[in-house]
């Protein structure tokens, strides 16, 4: 049997991983900036991590919602003591498209409505509604295209609050940093003029938090930078360094009733444990403090690379602008300099998501692969 072909893959086959360092089959070296999309929180194979996952599995690994999980309070109470939401519910799922799919069958639930506000390059999962209300018509069947969505450019309110005089919406989705989409993100005028449009409007602000939560963008969740709370947030690639598992935030403004949403995987036994270590490795050494750190250690180092255009994002989720496609350039990393790193829709930039404990010397071995990289594809064109 086959597998079905739909990754383009790189021809390297790892076989074990330790921090940001990932070997091959041959031993060969490389260094992570990518991290998986965004998944490697803690850093691969972080010894507190594994034992959490070894000690876990040889209780329980996993049974149904229908009985007491402590581990799942055990999250709960230190998610509370990070993100800054003490008065939100927890739902726990498997995937980003999952949490965003609940959220906004949440949304609709409660105010009764069915029409998504949702941002151009904008991506949210590969679900039924997930992908609807994700801005690429190529990856959106017949069967997902049958929800109504607005989509509209980010920063421009005034079209947001014509699209809702307009129509009854149910909901407005954002990434707190657009990942896929290239890096760009809403002002902090943007975001907080969402908020009261929606609270004025009966409309659920939901917050996708899934690449850009957990410290990511040197706050808890990026649209902590802009001083707002929206109704619903939703997380997943670092919450479990590796170990699927998502998560909604929900605000008290929505009521819990039996059946309402459910999951057979999410939050199980094995899930909570990995998910519980990851916040424990983050509060024990720093990691968020080391991320602004790292982050500013990270644009100085390359500050004098003159073909980088433009910088995007915050703390380590960086893009990378440059005025020329970046498909030889991440090849010439991946197989000459032995650096992992991303791409986006915007095919001239370069995402950068490595672990958070990543270190400055790390960093600057980075800038000198980046370097001899560009240096490297000039000379063959």
């Amino acid at each position: 049997m086959s597998l079905f072909n739909v990754y383009p893959i790189y021809n390297i086959k790892p076989v074990k991983a330790l921090g940001a360092k990932v070997w091959d089959e041959n031993n060969q070296e490389y260094l992570d900036f990518y991290g998986g999309h965004g998944v490697i929180s803690v850093g691969h194979s972080h010894p507190k991590y594994v034992e959490a996952i070894k000690n876990q599995i040889e209780k329980i690994g996993f049974y149904s919602n229908s009985i007491q999980n402590p581990l799942q309070e055990a999250f709960a109470k230190k998610l509370t003591e990070f993100s800054g939401y003490p008065d939100y519910s927890v739902f726990l799922c498997n995937s980003g498209a999952e949490a965003n799919e609940n959220a906004l069958k949440l949304a609709s639930f409660h105010n009764k409505k069915s029409k998504v506000i949702a941002f151009e390059k904008s991506f949210h999962g590969r679900t039924s509604a997930s992908v609807a209300v994700t801005d690429n018509p190529s990856i959106v069947a017949p069967i997902n295209s049958n929800h109504e969505v607005i989509f509209l450019p980010l920063n421009e309110i005034d079209l947001v609050k014509k699209a809702i005089s307009e129509n009854e919406i149910t909901a407005i989705i954002i990434e707190g940093i657009q990942g896929v989409g290239g890096l760009d993100e809403g002002t902090t005028f943007f975001f907080q003029e969402l908020e009261t449009i929606c609270n004025e409007n009966n409309v659920i602000l939901i917050l996708d938090e899934i690449q850009s939560g957990y410290a990511r963008s040197g706050k808890f969740f990026a649209h902590q930078h802009h001083n707002i709370k929206p109704d619903i947030i939703t997380m997943a690639k670092g919450m479990g360094n590796g170990f699927p598992i998502s998560g909604l935030l929900i605000s008290d403004k929505f009521k819990a009733s039996h059946g309402l949403l459910g999951t057979t995987f999410g939050g199980n036994h094995l899930a909570c444990a990995s998910a519980l270590s990851v916040l424990e490795i983050i509060e024990n050494e720093d990691l968020m403090e080391n991320v602004n750190q790292q982050s500013a250690y990270f644009l100085e180092a390359i500050s004098e690379i003159p073909e980088i255009k433009k910088v995007k994002g915050k703390g380590l989720m960086l893009g990378l602008e440059f005025d020329f496609d970046v498909t030889e350039l991440r090849k010439n990393l991946i197989y000459e300099q032995f650096i992992f790193t991303g791409n986006a829709s915007q095919k001239n930039l370069l995402r950068i998501l490595p672990p958070l404990s990543i270190t400055s010397s790390q960093i600057d071995q980075f800038a000198v692969g980046l370097k001899n990289a560009l240096q490297s594809i000039k000379i063959t064109q």
